[in-house]
């Protein structure tokens, strides 16, 4: 296991340097002079110029800038925003938290809803019930996200007005950031006013979550489906319905613990498409989250915000399947024999 990990992390580190030397190359391809594409400064003074040029080894060759750009990057230096004038760093530092709680709620949505109906779908005998559900996931899986998050947001936003349509949490609440994330910050905020906070905050993810939850839902609930009709076949789940076992039992403690694996490896190979409808759904919903940030970045041709919200949006990527896969290779025994067998 501890080969497998160094693996990984070299696999890690190996993509990482490759994205980065992508996005060096951009850098020459953006119709504004180099500097500002690596500095984010419009107008430098000759002092800021000839320290841009020392940074990044702008007179030495293409090697040397590539190492220079590299040694900034990886130290944090991602520039300065063009149309801010802040440090893109802090900015991320600042949208980063808000993308991550909605993925991660939505997730939870996703599995919560998908697995049980998956199980039921697995158990049922009644053709209507399985159908029922296979509708549910192919309705959901053909409906485009951009129609699915207009159509709540005219629905229960604008008609119903139960809940917000944008933004994170109403503007009247001053909650001051101390993890980024909205839910967790107004539970452990000192305010008078933090459960209404908090409950206002619960309002304004339920909508985006929703919508971004429906790709992995209707993905888990057909896996699940799929693990569970195969697992449920095996001779040793056979072999405990022989030996009088109850059957909640076998399905909580031996049939669904392995369906789930496959669910777990299914989730590491869709998160390109996941971050990508999370950028989506962030625009619609104007959620401040680094989605939203590159977009507006690259509306207004900010190159550095462009180069650091693809740098982090990739790199979150390629971290997240990384650390499913060793979760997956730890927790799946069949994967370990696997590992050790080919050394």
């Amino acid at each position: 296991m501890g080969i497998f990990l160094i693996r990984r992390l070299n696999l890690f580190i190996a993509t990482s340097i490759a994205l980065i030397g992508v996005l060096f190359l951009a850098t020459s391809l953006f119709p504004v002079s180099k500097t500002v594409a690596l500095a984010g400064i419009t107008s430098p003074s000759l002092a800021q110029a000839q320290q841009i040029t020392d940074d990044y080894q702008l007179n030495s060759s293409e090697l040397g800038q590539f190492i220079a750009y590299l040694k900034q990057r990886l130290s944090g230096n991602l520039g300065i925003s063009t149309s801010s004038q802040h440090p893109v760093i802090d900015e991320l530092a600042v949208q980063l938290p808000a993308t991550i709680e909605l993925i991660t709620v939505a997730s939870i949505l996703a599995l919560l809803l998908g697995v049980p109906l998956g199980v039921l779908s697995a158990l049922s005998h009644n053709k209507l019930t399985q159908n029922s559900i296979m509708v549910i996931t192919l309705t959901g899986y053909s409906i485009p996200v951009f129609w699915l998050g207009l159509t709540l947001i005219l629905w229960f936003g604008i008609k119903l007005g139960w809940l917000p349509v944008s933004g994170q949490l109403n503007l009247l609440y001053q909650i001051k950031p101390v993890t980024g994330f909205m839910l967790i910050d107004t539970l452990i905020s000192n305010s008078p006013y933090h459960i209404s906070a908090f409950l206002d905050a619960l309002k304004h993810i339920v909508m985006p979550a929703v919508t971004l939850a429906i790709l992995p839902f209707t993905v888990v609930v057909r896996i699940t489906r799929s693990a569970m009709t195969q697992v449920l076949s095996q001779s040793y789940i056979r072999a405990a319905e022989a030996r009088g076992l109850p059957t909640r039992r076998i399905i909580m403690r031996h049939a669904l613990p392995n369906a789930l694996l496959p669910v777990l490896k299914q989730l590491g190979l869709m998160l390109g498409p996941f971050m990508s409808y999370a950028i989506i759904v962030e625009v619609i919903f104007a959620w401040p989250g680094v989605g939203s940030w590159l977009v507006s970045g690259i509306y207004q041709r900010d190159y550095t915000v462009i180069q650091g919200g693809i740098l982090a949006v990739s790199l979150l990527i390629i971290f997240a399947s990384i650390l499913i896969e060793v979760i997956y290779t730890a927790v799946n025994p069949l994967s370990r024999k696997e590992l050790y067998a080919s050394h």
